[in-house]
């Protein structure tokens, strides 16, 4: 059986998230994270003709792509994440794509305030592993391959 090849990807990059029509967002990896996460600026749950819906707001005013625009979520599970000191949170995921070396891949991300965070989005052991191999002393491998093509 042949052994799936791994891409190399540096500690950080840019990645395009396609359902919502964000490009080039920094992404740091935190291989030691499990789950990824996403900066939200508000968010709330609604009742949309009869089906609860999760309502929220990605990244925050400083960042140069934030519109006020608010996304929509059918599919999410409320779930214990541990957060970075240790203790558990309860944080809402959801399921969206993420593109990097121009191919797209499915990832879930629990949304969490990370406003004074310097990268919006965590990218987690979870979506890493089996497809990436991190390599700390590089950046922007998958941003600058795609810029290349262009």
């Amino acid at each position: 059986m042949k052994k799936k090849e791994k891409i190399i990807i540096g500690r950080k990059d840019k990645a395009t998230f396609p359902e919502w029509n964000l490009e080039d967002i920094p992404i740091k990896m935190d291989t030691g994270a499990y789950t990824s996460a996403i900066h939200y600026q508000s968010l709330q749950q609604k009742e949309v003709n009869g089906k609860k819906v999760l309502v929220f707001k990605l990244l925050d005013k400083t960042h140069p792509q934030y519109n006020d625009k608010e996304f929509y979520a059918e599919h999410y599970k409320e779930k214990k994440v541990k957060n970075s000191f240790g203790g558990s949170e309860k944080r809402f995921v959801i399921a969206t794509t993420i593109k990097l070396f121009d191919k797209i891949y499915p990832i879930e991300l629990s949304l969490s305030k990370r406003g004074e965070m310097r990268f919006p989005i965590l990218i987690g052991r979870k979506f890493l592993i089996g497809k990436f191999i991190v390599d700390s002393s590089k950046n922007d491998l998958s941003f600058k391959q795609e810029n290349k093509q262009k």
